[in-house]
């Protein structure tokens, strides 16, 4: 059973990764279109949705070996997500302030998932 401590964690988390990809799809609209810029958007929406999507689902896990396979899941898509931040800077496809932000956004997010990880096992 949970504790009002992890409760109050996991909805916390839940609104922050909902902030998270909501801030990635507004970025997505505000690049302008290329082939190159087309490919990262699109990777960019579906691993930093996925990390929400999958967060969602871990905190449904109906045993703690399921409750793991997801944060590992959330793991790999969070390091994902902060590759193609990443690429955007670097490429300066998209190198101004709210990249950069949500850049650090999900270094910490994938710190926070990596350590829930370490602890759950």
């Amino acid at each position: 059973m949970a504790t009002p401590d992890q409760i109050r964690f996991r909805n916390e988390m839940k609104i922050r990764l909902r902030t998270f990809v909501l801030d990635l799809l507004k970025l997505t609209q505000q690049i302008p279109y290329s082939q190159e810029s087309k490919t990262l958007k699109g990777q960019l929406i579906r691993s930093g949705s996925s990390v929400y999507a999958n967060y969602r689902a871990a905190c449904r896990a109906r045993s703690k070996n399921e409750f793991f396979a997801k944060l590992s899941i959330i793991v790999e898509e969070a390091d994902e997500t902060e590759m193609w931040l990443d690429l955007l800077i670097l490429s300066e496809i998209s190198n101004n302030e709210p990249t950069k932000t949500l850049h650090q956004e999900s270094l910490e997010i994938l710190k926070i998932m990596a350590a829930a990880r370490k602890t759950s096992n």
